[in-house]
């Protein structure tokens, strides 16, 4: 099964969007989802504080920003 990590942080509407999108393809294909909160670590603010959100497949990264359903499902397939 394949992996995602979602780095984020809290009131951050580029994060809930992408969340929103990660969850509508997580109903129809199944896979593991970590959403890591990088305002507590200090290392991961400084590798991807500007960048946020990322998104992660199987450790690498994907997407940052933005991320369409159609294209999340054809880097999962």
């Amino acid at each position: 099964m394949r992996t995602v990590v979602l780095y984020g942080k809290p009131d951050c509407e580029l994060c809930d969007e992408m969340k929103a999108v990660v969850d509508e393809v997580r109903r129809t294909t199944p896979f593991t989802l970590e959403i890591v909160d990088i305002s507590g670590d200090p290392s991961l603010s400084a590798a991807y504080g500007l960048d946020i959100p990322v998104l992660m497949i199987d450790g690498r990264k994907a997407f940052k920003h933005r991320v369409e359903a159609a294209a999340l499902r054809r880097r999962l397939a």
